[in-house]
């Protein structure tokens, strides 16, 4: 069956291909490795197209400065990007999915949970050092290999900020760190509770005033009495 989306060279992509697709990027299967392109379709126009291009190279910068430290491990949290081409990205196959479909499945063990959570948090971390606000963090956003680990592997909407910048203070258009780690807090309640936390950061905000805003702790919801709360 084909699908409503392009290839490179303007060809129908048949379904049995399409690993997923975002905003932006629609990710392929070949071979062994996942390619991501940007995102093309029958009724698209050649703006949408360039626009989607250059988020592609956005999120290969991030790819750059979070892949030239090899020798720190906590790199490892991150999907390994094998090659980066003008209009497209191959980066290492992820046979078990993205986090938020596996959690529809029978509920993973308190053990493999509580790895998630820390792999997830010491990952944050590390791209935090590397000077970069991810600011889409969700369970769609992680992928999980042939193991179970698990991978951020979504940069598209990333801030990019100078090496030695204070990640205490940066502030990209209300974007921070601790938009981040609240963001990844959703996801740790998405694993240990099997519900899916929706928070809009918007919500609040003046027509005047398009920043995100954390929500009031009073919308959120309870966790003392949950495992990790």
């Amino acid at each position: 069956m084909t699908t409503p989306f392009l290839d490179l060279q303007g060809n129908p992509i048949s379904q049995a291909h399409v690993l997923g697709s975002g905003g932006s990027p629609l990710v392929l299967l070949q071979g062994d490795v996942a390619v991501k392109i940007p995102l093309k379709c029958l009724w698209g126009d050649t703006y949408e197209v360039q626009a989607h291009t250059q988020k592609l190279k956005h999120e290969q910068n991030a790819y750059r400065r979070l892949q030239d430290l090899p020798y720190d491990n906590r790199s490892k949290g991150v999907v390994c990007c094998i090659r980066m081409l003008n209009e497209s990205t191959q980066l290492a196959y992820m046979p078990n999915g993205d986090l938020e479909s596996y959690l529809t499945k029978p509920r993973p063990s308190l053990q493999l949970q509580l790895s998630w959570c820390c792999t997830i948090t010491r990952t944050l971390t590390f791209i935090h050092d590397r000077c970069i606000l991810v600011a889409d963090i969700a369970s769609r956003n992680f992928l999980l290999d042939s193991d179970l680990s698990i991978k951020f592997c979504d940069f598209s909407e990333s801030s990019i900020l100078p090496l030695g910048s204070d990640m205490k203070t940066v502030d990209d258009r209300g974007f921070n760190t601790q938009i981040d780690i609240g963001l990844l807090g959703t996801v740790i309640y998405e694993i240990v509770t099997g519900e899916k936390l929706r928070v809009d950061l918007f919500e609040d905000i003046h027509l005047t005033d398009c920043r995100p805003c954390w929500p009031k702790r009073e919308l959120l919801p309870e966790t003392t009495d949950i495992w990790l709360g």
